[in-house]
């Protein structure tokens, strides 16, 4: 999984949302200020430039240069040996998802089993189900009956 992941990384570089901001490129900082002026003061100048710096950035759709993506390789293709390995880690991690999916199979309930051997144990377990409920059923019963002697033992507690 990690080297799809990796080679998703790093040969696809990322898109960009329309109307949203792109953080993947730097943004070149203007600064025309007065070096004797006060730093925490913007000049009107200053103030000018940045707004309309932003209305164009704001304005245009930004536009992804491969070139200004940080952890972007300038060239995708790979040499004939990494290649093989990066062929090589691909392969291997199929095959352990393919080994992942087979023992899950394994363990889903009802393999190896006919259809008609699964409608015989969920008659079976049916049947349990009625036998388990008319139990329950007869203990309310005797829950029932001991109920009303308490309550008769105690009311005649009361009387005394």
């Amino acid at each position: 999984m990690y080297a799809s992941i990796r080679y998703i990384d790093t040969h696809h570089p990322p898109t960009s949302i329309p109307n949203q901001p792109d953080f993947t490129q730097s943004q070149p900082t203007q600064s025309t200020t007065n070096t004797t002026a006060d730093p925490s003061q913007p000049t009107p100048q200053h103030t000018q430039q940045t707004t309309q710096t932003q209305q164009q950035q704001d304005t245009e759709p930004a536009e992804i240069n491969p070139n200004d993506i940080p952890n972007q390789p300038s060239n995708l293709t790979d040499t004939k040996e990494v290649f093989e390995a990066r062929l090589q880690e691909l392969a291997q991690d199929l095959i352990v998802k393919e080994r992942q999916i087979e023992a899950l199979v394994e363990t889903l309930p009802g393999l190896g089993n006919s259809q008609q051997d699964q409608e015989r144990r969920i008659k079976e377990l049916e049947e349990e189900l009625r036998d388990v409920e008319r139990e329950r059923l007869e203990w309310d019963v005797e829950r029932e009956r001991l109920l009303e002697v308490v309550e008769g033992k105690i009311l005649g507690i009361r009387r005394v």
